[in-house]
């Protein structure tokens, strides 16, 4: 295996948190895995950016992206693409957990401030 990747095995339970409710789960040098684990219904969030592209999956709950001003019902099965720099954010409906990969990792220099 390369030197260059970061982690290895990254277990949920003792995983690094974000200050959004995010889980930070494996993080190699070109991605990275998150968790938004039962996260509460929510008024939304305020539209945003982000210098990375995510990919994501609902495992679990409904939330609702805003994505370039087109609104994206996310359910359970579904998948969704944000693109590097496009605006969006979301609203939670019913409490949600999902899975997200990002490239280039979100959490690295500071890429997942609010």
């Amino acid at each position: 295996m390369p030197e260059e990747t970061r982690d290895r095995k990254v277990n949920v339970q003792t995983a690094p948190k974000g200050d959004m409710g995010q889980t930070y789960l494996a993080t190699g040098v070109s991605l990275s895995m998150r968790i938004w684990n039962s996260e509460q219904p929510n008024d939304g969030e305020e539209i945003h950016t982000r210098d990375y592209e995510t990919v994501g999956y609902v495992i679990s709950g409904m939330a609702e992206l805003t994505l370039e001003g087109n609104k994206i019902q996310l359910e359970p099965g579904d998948s969704w693409v944000v693109p590097k720099g496009a605006a969006h954010g979301y609203r939670i409906i019913e409490t949600f957990t999902a899975v997200e990969a990002t490239a280039p990792p979100a959490d690295f220099k500071g890429r997942d401030a609010p």
